[in-house]
């Protein structure tokens, strides 16, 4: 059936379905992952917050368990026993209802020898060999301990609150990490551009000079430093490109995903500045930070640390009930129970449980040192990024002028060169400031995100939400053309 269709048909249709894989695989390959897909994955795969996350099973589990002490505690035993230990021996037979006036040496009585109370009865002091079958079920309840459960659960609990903050510390973090490789990828890309402009200044200066030069007007030097400008203005590129590939590699890190599969980014991102007075920003801190929370309830932890041993001290009452089966062959024949009530009460124990609470103490006193320390960081963390956030803000716009007069100088030195009368040395200085101005520029724009996204770390408020995209120039311009066109636009 094959050989019927034209060899030109059979061609063309696998020419098509391969371009048809290509495309599809092309595709697939062009799907853009913006930034909040970023830190989608990053959160699935970040070993930390796997970590994080272990911590709050434990502390649920602490919790459980804590729950349960309270509980009666209820076992099942069942055993064998063969002896004939005179004590066990006779125990046994009573457990068993089975025990008789033969086992105390009643054959061996004899009322007529005077001496008949010395006389050691072989029945009792060498039995036979008994056999015992024993099941038993026994419930244990607590009843006081002193505050120990208590102290358990309190610190179960501040465990699990601690562990949720550090959860929530830890997404913060994944995301100010996954904002400082996203947009690290943007900023070495930004300096490529960079690059790449200084390489085109550089082509078009060599070629000015080299006319200049036939011309007779330049000395054959200004021809080989611009050649030199040019051939570092490549290296200066090939840098560039480098950082973008260190860039790359680090979003991969973060992200957890392999070093060779391919990512195309979305859009930009602006971090937002928090809502609010900055005077207040302080006061936020220190009740919303995560960290601060985690600390906080470490102390509530280590306050139940203290209870627990301190529950040495008191007594320790509980009751028990029991119940038992023994029989000579396997079954449930002889039953009995037991109930009964305990009181355990250590008066002394060489110090031990002092120190341990003394122990217990010191080790809160120094979450609460830690408190205050990372509390007067945490201080200084909010007002040096906000500074820092305004004073990079204020930078772009002083950024931004010097890239405009930087251009115009860059342009007019040119000229001037051009018509024989400013030096090369003035050209290429000129342009250097140029390139520095951008390049400042970049590096402006890059920590107005990063200190804004420092300043909500420190309040506990960095989320997806407090990032927006930033639209490319190109489709800006095709909405605002389209704005300006559409009907309902006078």
């Amino acid at each position: 059936m094959t050989d019927s269709i034209p060899r030109r048909v059979r061609v063309g249709l696998l020419a098509g379905a391969c371009l048809y894989v290509l495309g599809s695989l092309a595709s697939a390959q062009a799907e853009t992952l913006d930034f909040r897909q970023a830190v989608d994955v990053a959160l699935r795969q970040n070993p930390d917050l796997m970590g994080v996350q272990a911590q709050m099973a434990q502390a649920r589990a602490g919790i459980n368990q804590a729950e349960g002490a309270k509980m009666p505690k209820i076992t099942v035993s069942a055993g064998v026993t063969r002896t004939n230990d005179a004590l066990n021996a006779f125990g046994i037979k009573l457990s068993q209802r089975q025990a008789t006036f033969n086992d105390f040496g009643a054959g061996q009585f004899d009322p007529t020898n005077p001496n008949v109370l010395s006389v050691a009865p072989n029945s009792l002091n060498y039995p036979g060999s008994v056999n015992n079958f024993n099941t038993r079920i026994q419930a244990e309840l607590p009843i006081y301990t002193g505050g120990k459960l208590q102290g358990y659960l309190q610190q179960a609990r501040s465990m699990l609150m601690a562990a949720q903050a550090g959860d929530q510390a830890a997404r913060q973090q994944i995301i100010y990490h996954a904002l400082q490789a996203y947009d690290g990828v943007y900023t070495a890309r930004a300096f490529k551009g960079v690059a790449g402009k200084a390489l085109e200044a550089a082509q078009s200066q060599v070629k000015t000079v080299d006319s200049l030069f036939k011309q007779g007007v330049v000395i054959k030097s200004d021809l080989l430093s611009a050649q030199v400008r040019q051939e570092d203005v490549k290296l200066q590129q090939d840098q560039a490109a480098d950082m973008e590939a260190q860039a790359m590699d680090a979003l991969h890190v973060v992200l957890g995903v392999p070093l060779n599969q391919p990512i195309t980014l979305g859009p930009e991102v602006m971090v937002t500045l928090p809502e609010g007075d900055p005077n207040a920003w302080v006061g936020q801190a220190m009740e919303r930070n995560p960290k601060i929370q985690a600390l906080q309830h470490q102390i509530a932890a280590a306050g139940g640390k203290i209870e627990v041993a301190r529950a040495d001290r008191y007594p320790q009452v509980g009751a028990m009930a029991r119940f038992d089966t023994n029989d000579p062959n396997l079954g449930f024949e002889s039953r009995s129970y037991t109930v009964g009530a305990q009181l355990n009460w250590t008066i002394f124990d060489g110090g031990v449980t002092r120190n341990a609470v003394d122990q217990a103490v010191a080790q809160r006193m120094e979450l609460q040192a830690k408190l205050q320390s990372e509390q007067n960081q945490l201080g200084m963390q909010v007002q040096d990024s906000y500074r820092k956030a305004v004073d990079a803000a204020n930078q772009v716009k002083t950024r931004e002028l010097a890239v405009k007069q930087s251009e115009e100088a860059a342009r007019i030195v040119s000229k001037r060169y051009a018509d024989g009368v400013g030096t090369l040395v003035e050209v290429q200085g000129a342009q250097a400031q140029l390139d520095k101005a951008r390049a400042d520029l970049i590096m402006a724009k890059q920590q107005v995100n990063l200190q804004r996204a420092a300043l909500r770390l420190a309040i506990g408020d960095l989320t997806l939400d407090a990032t927006q995209p930033i639209k490319p120039l190109a489709q800006l311009a095709t909405a605002q053309a389209v704005a300006a066109v559409s009907p309902s636009n006078p």
